[in-house]
């Protein structure tokens, strides 16, 4: 049924990017929505970024270097993306290139800011399009609930207020978002990663958004006793 669902949607959105905060469920949506549509996962590969234990254990310490890292790693994989045939298959990508400046504004200090605006004149980071970005969006309790399951050690120095900061952060971000198609996706009260049902229902959500801007905000019921 899932299939049958799924496959008018192969013919839709050629460029699909899932963004939102750590824990949003971001990189598990995406491989999902991937190997519905039998398209190509396109991952943020933070597991390479050697100063990232460091920052989480030291933000203020490893900001710059863990910041510089991610922006010539994402400006790499956008040119390849470019040299692609974006025409070829079906992409689904776990970030989006915006994000690299909002999470530059949120850890770096005004000098490393600087530093920063003056490496991205040099370096090549013209956005590609996206035909639809998924923005999921999840309260701070939920985040870090699901940080603490997914057990990666030095996420578990990630504390409320840094979460706070994304989540004010991305929500500014897409509240102005205007260059792509944009569902926003409330996954506080589902799990579209391991529940089927709810998997589909938020894909029908996906199937309806091919342009502007819509929200997706399930209800979870409240039994009275």
């Amino acid at each position: 049924m899932i299939a049958e669902k799924l496959e008018k949607h192969q013919k839709a959105s050629r460029f699909i990017v899932v963004e939102g905060s750590i824990g949003a469920g971001k990189t598990s949506l995406a491989k999902r929505l991937a190997e519905s549509l039998s398209g190509e996962l396109i991952l943020e590969k933070a597991s390479e970024n050697p100063f990232l234990e460091g920052f989480y254990t030291n933000r203020r310490k490893d900001a710059l270097p863990t910041q510089l890292f991610f922006l010539f790693q994402r400006a790499k994989q956008l040119e390849e993306l470019r040299q692609a045939d974006m025409f070829a298959s079906i992409r689904v990508a776990d970030f989006h290139i915006d994000k690299d400046r909002l999470f530059a504004e949120i850890n770096l200090n005004p000098e490393e800011m600087e530093l920063y605006n003056k490496i991205c004149e040099k370096v090549e980071m013209k956005s590609i399009v996206p035909d639809l970005v998924i923005y999921l969006q999840a309260s701070v309790d939920a985040l870090l609930q699901r940080i603490y399951h997914r057990g990666i050690s030095h996420e578990t120095f990630i504390d409320k207020h840094y979460l706070e900061s994304l989540n004010e952060a991305f929500a500014q971000h897409y509240y102005n978002y205007d260059e792509a198609p944009l569902l926003i996706v409330n996954t506080t009260s589902i799990d579209p990663i391991n529940n089927d049902a709810d998997y589909l229902q938020l894909f029908e959500q996906i199937e309806q958004t091919t342009s502007g801007r819509h929200f997706y905000n399930p209800i979870t019921e409240v039994a009275f006793g």
